[in-house]
């Protein structure tokens, strides 16, 4: 497939997830070889990846836990048997939320795990090859949350937050190599997981545009940070949230 992306290799953390998904679609539409990790849902990806082959894409499945370390970094040798991956999309995370004096460590660990450390064993491995070749793309999925917090959601605020630190942290060390590091920080974005959490009348109350965003407006700000075009864009967190903040 052609495309400003046609070349590319970009790997998709969390793809069984619809923001994940539609970032995998997009970033395929646009020509990049996609490689789909996933691990609580491997069949999703796997559908993921043959539904983007049929229509007309490349993509392949990658079916690792990112919290492990040492599995993490096989994945990314076996990924680079292929070439350097020069799109990297940190989108892999969870919920588990509990107000703070009720959090029990494990949800605290589990969702800095997943968001935190699942962007360390993933793109620490793969950026000194995306570096050599003078081009990369690291995009990391954040979350209002991080920005403005959220009750029940200290263990995913500080993830998120972390991310957001990490992301201008990192691209001020790879800025000069042709690399930029941004994070998108999506608002209530219309999933099964936010339809469970949000009604109508909540959506309306705290979104300023009084709906949900769709998984295809993050993707596209995604697919744009991913393009020729956004060079000179690097060190932000931009927010994708109706207007919340």
């Amino acid at each position: 497939m052609t495309g400003p992306l046609a070349g590319k290799r970009a790997l998709v953390t969390g793809a069984s997830g619809a923001i994940g998904s539609a970032i995998a679609r997009r970033l395929a539409r646009d020509g990049a070889t996609v490689l789909l990790h996933g691990f609580s849902r491997p069949d999703a990806v796997q559908q993921l990846a043959a539904e983007i082959g049929d229509a007309g894409g490349s993509a392949g499945s990658w079916i690792f836990d990112l919290t492990d370390e040492a599995a993490s970094r096989q994945a990314c040798e076996q990924l680079l048997l292929g070439g350097p991956v020069q799109i990297v999309v940190n989108n892999a995370g969870i919920h588990d939320d509990a107000v703070f004096p009720g959090m029990r460590a494990a949800q605290w660990h589990r969702v800095i795990d997943v968001s935190l450390n699942g962007f360390f064993n993933v793109t620490q491995p793969l950026l000194l090859p995306m570096l050599r070749t003078r081009w990369g793309r690291v995009i990391n999925i954040s979350s209002v949350a991080g920005l403005i917090g959220n009750r029940g959601q200290v263990n995913y605020a500080a993830a998120k937050g972390a991310i957001n630190s990490a992301t201008k942290a990192l691209s001020l060390e790879v800025a000069s190599r042709g690399v930029t590091v941004n994070a998108i920080a999506p608002g209530i974005i219309a999933s099964p997981m936010a339809d469970a959490a949000f009604d109508a009348e909540t959506i309306g109350r705290i979104v300023p545009v009084k709906r949900a965003g769709t998984a295809d407006e993050v993707a596209a700000l995604a697919g744009f940070l991913a393009g020729p075009e956004a060079g000179y864009i690097t060190g932000q967190v931009i927010s994708v949230n109706g207007g919340m903040c």
